[in-house]
């Protein structure tokens, strides 16, 4: 099975090699046909600590790495 690949930008960067990173997806109401937003925080572990608040990255799905941590920053994006 293939590992999902997300794009999002860096909300938090406080802790030690993870930041916090918001990603946005869009899908059409069944019911009003209106688009509509809805965002999510994913805890991405990042091994240099190379990102910052408001870069757009991409993260990758991955085996549990702490409690909250499931995805590794691949690479940022412009």
């Amino acid at each position: 099975m293939p590992k999902r690949i997300l794009q999002g930008v860096v909300v938090s960067d406080k802790q030690e090699k993870t930041v916090v990173v918001r990603v946005e997806r869009r899908f059409t109401h069944p019911l009003l046909k209106k688009t509509v937003r809805r965002t999510k925080n994913y805890h991405a572990h990042d091994e240099a600590k190379a990102h910052k608040v408001g870069d757009t990255v991409s993260i990758e799905e991955t085996k549990p790495i702490s409690k909250l941590k499931r995805w590794t920053v691949v690479s940022k994006t412009a």
